[in-house]
């Protein structure tokens, strides 16, 4: 059964408008403090540890990062840690949902 999948930007802007996304973002402290999706969770790709990943309770798991590349890593290093839920990675990473105008939080 596929565990990882891709998700659009607007998608889960609309999950997470309606408490539907628990959204974790790894990415590094610096370039989260320079701009992020506001009610996601820092977990650096350089420090990740898969024993934290959230539990979702129910919503949508999202990972994300500056492009795409480094939230495959993370959900990676976390279904080989024996994670069993699904993982979405947002298509195009953070660099997309800026593209698209969603929210954003400085610092």
């Amino acid at each position: 059964m596929a565990q990882v999948f891709y998700v659009s930007p607007a998608e889960i802007n609309a999950w997470r408008d309606a408490d539907q996304a628990v959204i974790v973002d790894v990415r590094e402290a610096n370039e989260w403090d320079e701009a992020h999706i506001p009610g996601a969770i820092l977990m650096p790709l350089s420090t990740f540890d898969p024993a934290q990943i959230p539990d979702p309770q129910g919503k949508h798991l999202v990972f994300h990062c500056r492009s795409g590349r480094r939230c495959g890593m993370a959900a990676d290093k976390g279904v080989a840690s024996g994670y069993t839920g699904v993982i979405k990675r947002m298509e195009g990473g953070f660099l997309a949902w800026a593209a698209n105008g969603f929210d954003q939080e400085l610092g």
